[in-house]
């Protein structure tokens, strides 16, 4: 009787779990519970999101004023994560390398400083956080490529929803300079441009995409990782 009744608590409490409003799959290759937010029902199984950049509210004289916008998609439940990067404001004669990160806080209060670190949830050295995206260089003043992060997610406790993203002034080392701040963040200078990721309708990747297949700049593009 014991058996049965903790076989049907079982039954009863998945039922619940399945049909919950915002979803709940399991990993079972991991034995654990991945929360789903509802917005992968509402978009055919996959989420997207969007990071409105912004330049930081302490930029020096002489930096540049960066605009734009990174955007991600993936498949729920192991899709890899693919990025679209749109920003301007640069030069037309800009030629600096410059760095893109995820930071651990997606808190700008302060400017992109209450940032935080990188996001590192694995703790271990850069270039291996699952936010690092590596050098561009503009062209016409305008970086704009499409990406396939490896590492990095929308979904489960390593989510990079809520965090924010950083650009620098400066060229990311990968972690081959001579001190210890390159191990932590490539020596990429100061933060100049920032925002926060949050979840968004397919409208924006939809229309960004539509765009950057027509733009010959992004093929041109220089992507260093």
């Amino acid at each position: 009787m014991i058996k049965q009744s903790n076989m049907l608590l079982f039954l009863l409490t998945w039922v619940i779990l399945v049909h919950a409003g915002e979803g709940i799959a399991f990993n079972h290759s991991k034995t654990s519970v991945v929360e789903v937010p509802m917005e992968v029902n509402l978009f055919n199984g996959t989420l997207f999101a969007t990071c409105e950049l912004i330049p930081d509210t302490k930029l020096p004289t002489g930096q540049p004023k960066i605009y734009g916008q990174v955007l991600f998609k993936q498949i729920f439940p192991g899709g890899k994560l693919e990025v679209l990067v749109n920003a301007h404001g640069l030069s037309t004669d800009d030629e600096q390398k410059r760095a893109i990160h995820i930071h651990q806080y997606g808190d700008l209060s302060q400017g992109c400083i209450t940032a935080g670190p990188h996001y590192n949830p694995l703790g271990v050295n850069h270039p291996s956080h699952p936010g690092d995206f590596g050098n561009y260089v503009a062209i016409n003043g305008t970086i704009r490529q499409h990406l396939n992060m490896e590492g990095a997610t929308l979904f489960g406790g390593q989510s990079i929803l809520g965090r924010a993203i950083v650009i620098h002034e400066k060229e990311d080392d990968f972690g081959l300079g001579s001190n210890e701040e390159s191990k932590r963040s490539g020596n990429a200078g100061r933060r100049i441009a920032g925002c926060v990721i949050g979840i968004s309708t397919p409208s924006l990747w939809e229309k960004l995409t539509m765009e950057l297949g027509s733009d010959k700049n992004m093929k041109k593009a220089e992507h260093e990782k």
